[in-house]
């Protein structure tokens, strides 16, 4: 009997469809059928280090057109393979220096103190909405995009909204779908500009960067996908606004460890960081195709099946976390992570493979905006803090809304619930 199709069961199910499959098996590949297409799905660090080696799966061909029209973009490095991907994945690594990555991170961490300086006085913030303008006002100008202050909540908005939409048929996939239209348009406008000479992109730029490189083919990038790669640029950035959501949301349920990160231990803010990502859902999985008849321990992947690796169940498989649902950033303390091991972002090489080249950003902004969250005393009013796992991407209901937000004293509350607020 052919399998069923299960993509009603993944849209209704969300991260716990792959998981889910995968319990009910007793084989170490779960056959299944998505989107009409035959799949085979694995988990865990050697099925990882399997699936990221392009002579086994290839990402060109396996992408959801749903997800390239919201997340990715048509034409964007995600797509490619072989020398094509890798002379496009060289213009991302070589905006990754440690002074690029550091100049990112002040001018983050300063709209950071600029706007948690206005959150005093009792009014209500959502930090959801709030950490994704900080980080659109500050990587706009770091990747020499012209942005004016009144354009920051609308771009925030549509960053925001590419990421929340790719995972959806509904509303939300339209809004997304819409949301890159207008930035596409936006940016491809800026690169032919910068390359006619009426706008100046400062040396060493994202914008300048996209705007000069030659692809595999020694062609310039269509103005479209370069507007692509810029947005593969802010995009991601703007999605660390999930993370320091998830961070609030940990702080408030485990507040104990608001102490060291205030004392400025870097090595357990780093830790913390990591567990973040390990912890809380963001991609359920990643998808590529067999580009020959394979085997996995003993299991034939046909050509041509697609191949899904159980990114959430792998954060939160037993045989390689322990207690995998208990939030603990001590397991990551002098813990060196194989690059196979924790994949909220891809596992691999990000120089040559298909892991996310802005996963040192991601790090590297965590572990200073979360002390600098940790440093601030607040009141959580009441609200929905539930995280659905059967939305994708998830993020707590309300999106963490805090009041009265200063600076922290001694003796004073961490973060001070309000009479009737709902405990998450």
């Amino acid at each position: 009997m052919p399998d069923l199709d299960n993509t009603f069961l993944l849209l209704l199910e969300g991260y716990g469809w792959l998981p889910a499959r995968r319990r009910r098996t007793p084989k170490e590949v779960v056959r299944t059928r998505v989107m009409g297409q035959r799949a085979v799905a694995l988990c865990g660090p050697d099925a990882a280090r399997f699936f990221y080696d392009e002579d086994h799966v290839e990402r060109s061909t396996a992408l959801p057109g749903p997800v390239k029209s919201t997340l990715f973009g048509d034409g964007a490095v995600h797509t490619l393979d072989g020398t094509a991907h890798r002379v496009r994945k060289a213009m991302f690594t070589s905006l990754m220096t440690d002074a690029g990555i550091a100049a990112l991170v002040d001018a983050t961490a300063a709209a950071w103190d600029k706007a948690a300086a206005s959150w005093s006085g009792g009014h209500r913030v959502v930090l959801f909405d709030e950490t994704a303008r900080i980080l659109t006002r500050a990587v706009c100008p770091w990747a020499g995009i012209p942005l004016d202050e009144d354009d920051v909540p609308d771009l925030a908005a549509d960053l925001v909204a590419m990421v929340d939409g790719f995972a959806t048929l509904g509303p939300r996939h339209w809004r997304a779908r819409r949301a890159r239209a207008r930035r596409e348009a936006w940016l491809g406008r800026l690169v032919e500009d910068v390359r006619e000479g009426t706008v100046a992109a400062p040396p060493g730029s994202p914008l300048r960067v996209a705007a000069r490189h030659r692809d595999a083919d020694g062609e310039l990038l269509d103005p479209r996908v370069a507007a692509v790669e810029l947005l593969n640029v802010i995009r991601p950035t703007v999605a660390v606004t999930w993370f320091v959501t998830f961070a609030a949301h940990a702080l408030h349920r485990w507040p104990r460890h608001r102490a060291t990160l205030r004392d400025g231990d870097t090595a357990f803010a780093e830790a913390f960081t990591h567990e973040v990502r390990r912890f809380y859902p963001f991609a359920p999985f990643v998808g590529g195709r067999a580009v020959r008849d394979l085997s996995w321990r003993g299991e034939p992947i046909p050509a041509g099946a697609l191949v899904l690796l159980d990114v959430y169940g792998q954060n939160h498989d037993p045989g390689l976390w322990e207690n995998p649902y208990t939030f603990d950033p001590e397991r990551f303390v002098g813990r060196d992570i194989g690059v196979f091991d924790l994949i909220p972002q891809g596992g691999g090489d990000p120089g040559t493979g298909h892991r996310c080249p802005g996963e040192a950003i991601t790090v590297s902004l965590l572990r200073t905006l979360i002390p600098k969250l940790a440093g601030l005393d607040y009141d959580v009013p009441e609200q929905d803090l539930s995280i659905s796992l059967r939305r994708v991407p998830a993020r707590p209901a309300s999106g963490f809304v805090l009041s009265a937000a200063r600076p922290a004293t001694t003796g004073r509350p961490a973060a001070r619930l309000e009479p009737g607020a709902a405990r998450s």
